[in-house]
């Protein structure tokens, strides 16, 4: 009976210890990075009492299950549509090698899986009542075939609009398709869903696997936002579908967010990109529509989509060409800086370069564990000569980089490692300078309202907020 006394205590810490160190074992011959190996090994060695648990979760190896299965599946949707002569874009790609802008960027042809494209026409969206006014003008304009897909979808004022305006078109003959994660979603009641199968769309969840177990796993969350309207206007950027989106949360609001609007052959690109995440959902292709001509003249514009699927770190990687490739200036916005040593280092070197390297981050955050990581990293970023601000009238959450004269890149990527190594993402990078005028336009309205972080208030961080940062940098690769 004393076994059951006061010694189970120390036996149950024992077995947990012991535990612990065989799941730290796992992690170093398991997880993707040296880093992830090391916050899971130290912090399953010392805490596996909080951390035990959530590494079986959130860590286990099946998830290079998924990746296979994903792997899988992208080759069966690329046999589907090798019949449908698909890729249009062979004499427009061909222009991409006469810009000099371009030619900088001398991985891109070979990091980015669709080529880049010329002949397109951009426009850029800033916030949400610019964002969602034309996607849902767009939507209202379609004849045959809407594709939507986004992180996030919330029953509320801007989701409930979305729903109403959905039905509506299904009811006029046009084809929706609705593509949400399940994870970012996950708050999405069945009455939202219900209504928009009953009018005929057709809505499918992004997921792992089916079944109750698929809710544990939050390693593979698609993190895509794309809107196609007729195969000829397409949509990307930060926003999701949610009255945050708009601005109408405090204490976040107003929410500073950018989208583009974009026509020309790279909608094509955003097309396959849906179409490779609606085959995994659903096992069957959506429509996908190419208008009868192209404008004869337009801006170059590539769609990089990553993920954890790709051959190699794709989105990490295009970060690191990007910030390498900068002569003039390098300006990058995201909620989130958490970055990898290689994009960390690329950043240096930009500075030692004498490259204007610039980040934009919020002042408030959403995720305080995050948001402390991050803020270690900024001050990593001051001493080594970024400029470093922060937003200060609501909550950030554009993800943009300025690259010289004339590239930009917008998308849904973070500064971290989820977007780096576990989501799948979506920037569209456009060679255009007149664009790039307008994004820098953007971007300097942004900074006049930030606050630098000057070197000596980066010195003058407090120890107890410095001991917090440094507990938050460890596990950040595992966030």
């Amino acid at each position: 009976m004393e076994f059951f006394g006061p010694h189970l205590l120390g036996y149950l810490i024992a077995l947990l210890h012991s535990l612990g160190t065989l799941a730290a074992i796992h992690a170093v011959l398991t997880v993707r990075t040296a880093q992830g190996s090391i916050a899971w090994a130290l912090s399953l060695i010392f805490i596996p009492y909080l951390t035990l648990i959530p590494y079986l979760i959130f860590g286990r190896s099946t998830f290079d299950a998924y990746i296979q299965a994903r792997r899988q599946a992208n080759q069966e949707m690329h046999k589907a549509i090798a019949e449908l002569n698909w890729r249009p874009w062979v004499e427009e790609a061909l222009s991409a090698r006469n810009s000099l802008a371009y030619a900088s960027l001398r991985a891109m042809p070979k990091l980015g899986r669709m080529p880049c494209l010329a002949n397109n026409q951009v426009r850029l969206l800033i916030n949400g009542d610019a964002t969602f006014g034309a996607i849902f003008e767009t939507i209202r304009s379609a004849r045959t075939a809407v594709l939507i897909q986004f992180f996030i979808i919330h029953d509320d004022e801007l989701g409930r609009q979305l729903q109403t305006l959905l039905k509506a078109k299904a009811a006029e003959g046009v084809a929706i398709y609705v593509l949400y994660d399940r994870i970012g979603s996950h708050s999405l009641p069945h009455s939202y869903v219900q209504p928009l199968r009953d009018a005929g769309v057709q809505v499918k969840a992004f997921a792992t696997r089916s079944g109750w177990l698929n809710r544990f796993q939050v390693n593979f969350r698609n993190h895509r936002k794309i809107v196609v309207v007729d195969g000829a206007t397409g949509f990307v950027g930060g926003h999701n579908i949610g009255d945050e989106y708009m601005g109408k949360k405090p204490p976040l609001a107003p929410w500073r967010d950018t989208h583009v609007q974009v026509s020309g052959p790279v909608v094509a690109c955003l097309q396959e990109s849906f179409a490779e995440d609606w085959f995994w959902a659903a096992r069957e292709l959506p429509p996908l529509l190419l208008p009868d001509t192209y404008p004869d003249a337009g801006v170059l514009c590539q769609l990089l989509a990553s993920g954890p699927a790709d051959p190699y770190e794709t989105c990490s990687l295009f970060f690191v060409e990007a910030i390498h490739a900068a002569t003039e200036r390098v300006w990058i916005t995201s909620p989130y800086f958490v970055p990898d040593e290689a994009v960390f280092a690329a950043l240096r070197l930009a500075v030692l370069r004498g490259v204007d390297v610039r980040l934009l981050l919020p002042s408030r955050p959403d995720h305080r564990i995050v948001y402390a990581a991050s803020s270690l990293y900024a001050s990593e970023a001051v001493r080594a000569g970024v400029r470093v601000f922060r937003y200060t009238p609501g909550f950030l959450h554009q993800k943009v980089v300025l690259v010289d004269n004339e590239i930009s890149a917008i998308g849904s990527a973070n500064l971290d490692n989820r977007s780096f190594r576990l989501n799948f993402e979506v920037m569209l990078l456009t060679v255009d300078e007149a664009f790039a005028s307008e994004v820098e336009k953007m971007l300097m309205d942004d900074f006049d309202l930030a606050h630098e972080i000057s070197q000596e208030e980066n010195r003058q961080t407090h120890r107890l907020q410095q001991l917090g940062m440094r507990v938050a940098r460890l596990i950040s690769p595992i966030l």
